[in-house]
């Protein structure tokens, strides 16, 4: 794109985009409200964790130690380091879900200057417990002296999160089937804590640096929003319908 072609497809995606995140986010709230007590860290973590109910499993054991294995790994290093010892039952003061809008740094050379742009993936968050927010991170890691153990509770709320889905397969089945994967992943800045995200199975890009620079230059703002990429619409897959229709070319390939 260039020139004022790319102005104005740049702002034709750009509707396109937040139509379709607003819809996208409707949508997953609703799943995300209905399936969350399947999400809770007491159907995995059973009677290690305290939250007023009894309700034991028989692969609480198990996840139990993949929590303890992943806590002494991302305590033990910077800019962590926090207590090695973990004494169920594990309280979590967060209540419910909450999703959060991905924004990463994306550094831009202008000449022998440069600029740091927060670039968002409109179609991609991160999720976490309540109260638990990606963005309270960075603030607890600058404080020095941190009140009640926050750093520790949100630590511990990423790895429960963590350990939960992926013991929960089925689960993980089932946002996928609904178009909404659930996947993790690592920030440089948080070393190796995972990072659950949800999004939908399209994908979004970014234009050319100098597409965005002129965008925050119009914008006043050092932010920029990614657009969606219009072919992956057409290319949505139903893994149902798919699967049905592998089960029919099997029986009778001559109807199909």
């Amino acid at each position: 794109m260039s020139g004022r072609d790319s102005t104005q497809s740049l702002l034709v995606l750009r509707k396109l985009t937040r139509a379709i995140a607003d819809s996208v986010r409707a949508q997953m709230t609703e799943y995300l409200t209905t399936l969350a007590p399947l999400l809770r860290p007491k159907m995995v973590l059973g009677d290690y964790v305290e939250d007023g109910s009894k309700e034991s499993t028989r692969r609480s054991d198990k996840a139990y130690k993949e929590l303890q294995a992943l806590y002494e790994k991302v305590a033990a290093t910077k800019p962590y380091n926090l207590p090695r010892e973990l004494t169920p039952p594990l309280r979590l003061s967060g209540s419910g879900l909450e999703i959060t809008a991905v924004d990463t740094p994306h550094v831009i050379q202008s000449g022998s200057d440069s600029r740091t742009i927060m670039v968002r993936s409109p179609l991609t968050w991160t999720l976490t417990y309540g109260g638990y927010a990606p963005t309270k991170l960075p603030e607890l890691l600058k404080t020095k002296l941190r009140a009640g153990d926050e750093l520790t509770q949100l630590v511990l709320s990423y790895l429960m999160m963590h350990v939960v889905v992926t013991n929960a397969t089925g689960l993980v089945q089932t946002f996928e089937a609904l178009h909404f994967p659930i996947t993790t992943t690592t920030l440089p800045e948080f070393g190796p804590l995972p990072i659950t995200r949800i999004g939908v199975a399209i994908s979004t890009m970014r234009p050319s640096d100098a597409v965005i620079l002129e965008s925050a230059e119009l914008t006043g703002m050092d932010a920029f929003e990614e657009i969606v990429n219009v072919d992956d619409l057409s290319q949505l897959r139903d893994p149902l319908k798919e699967r049905l229709l592998d089960i029919a070319r099997q029986h009778a390939p001559e109807l199909v």
